[in-house]
């Protein structure tokens, strides 16, 4: 074989190693129970568990903020936030913590939100007695 093959060979094989390890970085949503697996650090989604409510209370520790999500498969877990209460939290729609499970509660290193559209065509009246509805 002559020498310039080889390299060649060398070459296409580090740039294929290169490639699986960008690859290999990369994460997909998962779910509370599967990031009680593993001590890495995992992407959940879900939604606020607004019936669970949430803590935080700035006087006290500005860099803390609790509360409830429901993941895609249904499962309510605790969430522990060390930083401030992310701006129109109550307004967000989807939520993606990226962090760790540990001892039954994830601890989020990231809260990203999903906030709805200010373009939203729908209209809502709330009545006095608490009944929504929805016009298209």
């Amino acid at each position: 074989m002559r020498k310039s093959a080889i390299i060649g060979l060398i070459t296409i094989a580090i740039c294929v190693g290169f490639l699986i390890s960008l690859n290999a970085g990369t994460s997909n949503y998962s779910t509370f129970s599967e990031a009680a697996k593993d001590s890495r650090e995992f992407h959940v989604m879900g939604y606020w568990e607004k019936a669970k409510g949430m803590y935080y209370d700035a006087q006290k520790d500005a860099n803390h903020f609790a509360f409830y999500m429901k993941d895609e498969k249904g499962l309510v877990n605790k969430v522990v936030y060390n930083g401030t209460k992310p701006q129109d939290f109550e307004r967000s729609e989807k939520l993606v913590l990226i962090g760790k499970m540990k001892d039954d509660t994830f601890y989020a290193s990231k809260i990203l939100m999903k906030c709805p559209s200010k373009y939203n065509n729908d209209l809502v009246e709330v009545k006095e007695d608490g009944q929504v509805i929805k016009y298209n």
